[in-house]
């Protein structure tokens, strides 16, 4: 069953119904969902389906020949095309006289043994483009080859196409659509372990309890993402092993550049290498205080959560794991869950905070949200607040807090405490609560007036 991706969807209808040539480019990391997307968008449409493979120009020209072949015939025939250019002039003239959606799955891996193939769209669309019903899908997950190859000013493509997507993980709110059988609760503690990418959501079954799906999903040697991380890396990267090692310092509390070098004994100027590429996959996030530029407080942290809680949980339990005592290994993970979600929180309740500058509906029009921590001045003590954003008027700050107890008064007047570090004119505070607000918070909240207190019970409501 096929879910979410609404506005792709609606985006790539709209380009077909032009009824002109057009150019789609759609790449994001793996796992995301970019096939699904386009096998949903071409159900019903004349489309020629193209997948490259990691081999020579041979096979993929015969596998492409095929294809076309297929499409116009309804025959696989053994007969091919004596290159990508008259294959792709076959194409362009079919498409003359109706519409055609061809799609060139793993185009990387085609460019790659096909090093004019580039070249020859390149040709072929301006020669073609005023008179073809062509729609032309490029899709890859290699994304840095196709930013710097199809996407980037230098590249023979640049300019030719009409629509770009580049598919990022479902966010919190999306991501609930796959297990709607879970309580509230556990609908947050099953996307903070696996995330919102859809290959990874699909491990998970919403019939079970979360700790059955820990156990099945990562303390079971046998199931497809106990090596998903290994394998991943193998995939995208040439020094798997030097990449683990990264992902491994960070996971285990090295947040910074020179302690990530530090833990892995690399240069920092190496290690950048590393985490630059770790961040454009979208395992590795980079932040730094909200409203400042990077410097020497910027710190890492695993972005991915089927990342986070894969290095967080499985390799310090991978010899209890692989005896099949997945029993012990859940009861040494299960007194750590709670902590491990206050990030997970705060993640969900910034998407919130986005949703509600998207409908219109939050206290302050910010134009980006993030975290902040620093010395305060006055106490000489280090200050972090969880979420701050600010307008050109107004401020936002904000806490949040996954805890089984009710929020009281104290984290309101800490959280306005540490507002007065930054010198706003007009503040409004956002209180995030898993399981509610204390009679005293309340109050003080209706007095101060500038406060809006959440509790996730009213974040569901909005699902």
């Amino acid at each position: 069953m096929f879910i979410g991706r609404e506005k792709e969807l609606k985006a790539l209808k709209k380009l077909y119904n032009s009824g002109k040539f057009e150019f789609a480019v759609i790449y994001g990391r793996r796992r995301v969902g970019k096939t699904a997307l386009i096998t949903e968008f071409v159900k019903d449409k004349d489309f020629i389906f193209f997948t490259g493979v990691e081999t020579n120009e041979k096979q993929n020209l015969d596998n492409f020949s095929r294809c076309i072949m297929e499409y116009h015939t309804g025959i696989a025939a053994d007969s091919s095309f004596s290159s990508f250019q008259s294959a792709l002039e076959y194409v362009f003239e079919l498409a003359k006289v109706k519409r055609i959606v061809l799609v060139i799955d793993e185009y990387p891996y085609v460019a790659r043994a096909s090093g004019s193939l580039a070249s020859t769209l390149q040709l072929l669309i301006d020669k073609n483009k005023d008179n073809s019903k062509l729609f032309l899908i490029l899709c890859g997950s290699s994304m840095s080859y196709m930013e710097d190859h199809v996407l980037a000013y230098k590249a023979p493509l640049y300019g030719r196409r009409t629509a770009q997507f580049k598919m990022k993980p479902f966010d919190f709110f999306e991501a609930c659509c796959c297990f709607k059988s879970l309580s509230n609760e556990d609908k947050a503690l099953a996307y903070g372990i696996v995330g919102g990418t859809p290959q990874y959501l699909m491990q998970l079954n919403d019939r079970l309890s979360i700790e059955d799906n820990i156990k099945n999903i990562y303390l079971n040697p046998a199931s497809s993402i106990f090596e998903e991380p290994n394998n991943l890396l193998k995939q995208e990267v040439r020094e798997p092993a030097m990449y683990n090692a990264v992902i491994t310092a960070i996971a285990a509390g090295s947040s910074r550049m020179s302690e990530i070098s530090n833990k892995i004994d690399e240069d920092t100027s190496v290690c950048a290498v590393y985490i630059k590429n770790l961040i454009a996959l979208g395992i590795v996030k980079k932040e730094t205080p909200y409203g400042e530029k990077a410097g020497r407080r910027t710190i890492y942290s695993i972005e991915d959560n089927m990342f986070r809680f894969w290095y967080r949980f499985v390799p310090e339990n991978t010899s209890i794991i692989s005896r099949g005592a997945a029993e012990l290994a859940y009861n040494r993970i299960a007194p750590q869950l709670s902590s491990y979600m206050g990030n997970v929180f705060e993640e969900i309740c910034n998407q919130y905070l986005w949703r509600l500058l998207l409908n219109g509906k939050c206290a302050v029009n910010f134009s980006n949200i993030g975290r902040w921590w620093g010395t305060n001045p006055k106490t000489r003590s280090q200050e972090e607040i969880d979420i701050m954003g600010t307008d050109a008027n107004s401020s936002l700050f904000g806490e949040c807090k996954w805890t089984n107890e009710k929020v009281d008064i104290g984290v309101l007047k800490k959280l306005a405490e540490r507002s007065d570090l930054f010198h706003y004119k007009n503040k409004h505070f956002y209180l995030f609560a898993k399981t509610g607000f204390t009679k005293g918070c309340i109050d003080e909240a209706a007095e101060m007036g500038n406060v809006t207190l959440v509790s996730y019970e009213e974040m569901m409501d909005q699902i």
